[in-house]
């Protein structure tokens, strides 16, 4: 079903614009906070160059979405939550028309910009990342995080172990490590795995590493000291190769190291060469750039001088997250569009179109991306979207990522109850009425 890989990254730049000829006043303004500075940059470029790339070919190619043109306004955050909410405010109301979506890429960004972009009314997507309990859009209006959230992703990592050992009630005894980000990102999963720990009866270890994940000797003499059956690693950046080459070096088995997908790229398994063969990580999209819409954007950016990257890293795991990051959005404000009988759209508008997003097997075959990812359908209170995990591999002998299941359903009778739970203490917090759906 999903196919082969192959690359992207490229430059720095602070905090600049890019825009593209008009063809009337009004624009589709839509911000992308970038990193392509700091200990994160490896990760942050490639996602920002397929969101720059995808909105630059549509541009070039359509005149933008439905014929008005899109003005890319990128901000530098240096995946620092500080300066990442100084980038919201700096851009929000971008001349000529306010910003429409925003990606913050950043856990810590996006709890930051939860309250504030819910007061503006300006639709934030955290994509697979960010606070899980936004899943429930009766308590979270304005924030998005489809297609699955970290605690789905948890889940189906309890169920592939479970799978690969036999059976879930084989869990156990076993011992499973959680090496994570000491931040909230990293801890996001921690409670869905608690909560399997009772279920499954497996022990649960936690082992924390403080920013930026360059020191990791004493987490991996553990890991070799106490030898968990499994590792799972919720990483970011220069961890995700610190943790490979670290594991590699203690002879940890690969197959059985299974990363978050923000710990699944090729700058993540590179850097440790043959020790990271076998390396598995969660996935919701396929890898690799031989599907029409690289075509395209090879065609209308690459060929024309208008790109960001370098042509023989386009379809990396990253960079295709940025594209379908940008796919998504562009798809919402086409919703918004119609729904609202207007080309000039609102945030408010845009919102909208992201709750009546349907993005069916069809309509990506339409927009060159067939079996790239698996459909995608939010509703006003199910802002996950269908929640589902795959797995891939790394090959190290042929540099390349490789769909190695389907697409795994999450627990929801772990996950359902702390979503609840936790927007309920959300919205008991900040004095919300859920709305009804």
């Amino acid at each position: 079903m999903f196919r082969k890989t192959a690359g992207t990254v490229a430059a720095g730049a602070l905090a600049s614009v890019l825009a593209v000829s008009t063809v009337s006043a009004y624009e589709l303004v839509m911000p992308s906070l970038d990193y392509r500075t700091g200990p994160y940059a490896p990760n942050g470029i490639p996602f920002a160059n397929g969101y720059h790339d995808y909105l630059m070919m549509l541009n070039a190619r359509d005149g933008g979405i439905e014929g008005v043109q899109i003005k890319l306004t990128q901000c530098e955050t240096a995946y620092n939550t500080k300066q990442g909410v100084e980038c919201y405010e700096k851009v929000k109301n971008t001349e000529p028309s306010r910003a429409l979506v925003f990606q913050p890429l950043s856990t810590g960004i996006t709890y930051q910009l939860i309250p504030k972009a819910s007061v503006d009314e300006i639709p934030v997507h955290s994509m697979g990342y960010g606070r899980t309990s936004a899943a429930n859009g009766k308590v979270f209006e304005w924030i998005f995080n489809f297609p699955a959230t970290y605690w789905d992703q948890a889940a189906v990592f309890m169920k592939y172990i479970g799978e690969r050992e036999g059976g879930m009630e084989n869990l156990k005894g076993k011992k499973i490590a959680l090496v994570y980000h000491n931040s909230a990102y990293g801890k996001e999963p921690i409670r869905t795995l608690e909560k399997g720990a009772e279920k499954f009866g497996f022990e649960l270890m936690l082992l924390a590493v403080d920013h930026p994940g360059q020191e990791q000797k004493a987490t991996w003499l553990q890991i070799r000291k106490e030898k968990p059956d499994w590792v799972m690693m919720w990483g970011w950046g220069v961890m995700n190769q610190v943790a490979i080459k670290e594991a590699a070096s203690i002879r940890y088995p690969m197959d059985h190291f299974l990363g978050v997908w923000w710990s699944g790229s090729e700058n993540d398994v590179l850097p440790a060469g043959d020790g990271a063969n076998g390396y598995l990580s969660g996935a919701f999209h396929a890898p690799g750039d031989n599907f029409p819409v690289h075509d395209d954007i090879k065609k209308h950016v690459y060929d024309t001088g208008k790109a960001l990257g370098e042509r023989d890293r386009i379809g990396e795991v990253l960079y295709n997250r940025g594209l379908i990051a940008a796919v998504y959005a562009a798809e919402a404000i086409r919703n918004a569009m119609k729904i609202h009988d207007t080309k000039e759209v609102t945030p408010a508008m845009v919102r909208d179109g992201m709750e009546a997003l349907d993005l069916t097997e069809a309509r990506l075959t339409e927009l060159g991306l067939p079996d790239f990812t698996i459909p995608v359908k939010v509703t006003c209170d199910n802002h996950a979207g269908p929640r589902k995990v795959a797995i891939q591999q790394w090959d190290a002998g042929e540099k390349k990522w490789t769909m190695v299941t389907d697409f795994y359903d999450t627990m929801n009778d772990i996950v359902d109850p702390l979503i609840e739970e936790d927007s309920g203490a959300y919205a008991a917090e900040n004095n919300i009425t859920p709305r009804d759906c």
